[in-house]
């Protein structure tokens, strides 16, 4: 009886372990144009989430417009959540979204 119940423990923290994020294997790398893009200006700020969403904002106004996006290559194809599309590229790091130049954000460490 004792010996049973150490393997049905055992089994029980395995399949914990499997159905924990990732599966009990190693996170992939998140896609290297994931992160903040932000105009010159500031005004606009567009974060481009691991899971394949984003979110922009937009003069201060949080998730003013929000979606998804597939990357193939160096073009980005967005979906909003409103229903209308849009496109950008990246170039020698800089994100041209239709008529916006966005730059990486990058945070300066002290």
């Amino acid at each position: 009886m004792f010996k049973n119940t150490l393997h049905l423990l055992g089994l029980f923290t395995t399949l914990l372990a499997c159905a924990a994020p990732g599966g009990g294997r190693p996170e992939p790398a998140p896609h290297p144009y994931v992160g903040m893009w932000v105009t010159a200006d500031g005004r606009i700020r567009q974060e481009l989430l691991a899971n394949g969403r984003y979110e922009e904002e937009r003069d201060g106004r949080k998730r003013a417009y929000t979606g998804r996006y597939t990357v193939t290559g160096t073009h980005l194809d967005y979906h909003d959540d409103l229903g209308f599309t849009a496109t950008g590229d990246v170039r020698n790091g800089v994100l041209y979204h239709e008529h916006l130049v966005l730059y990486r954000e990058t945070i300066s460490r002290r």
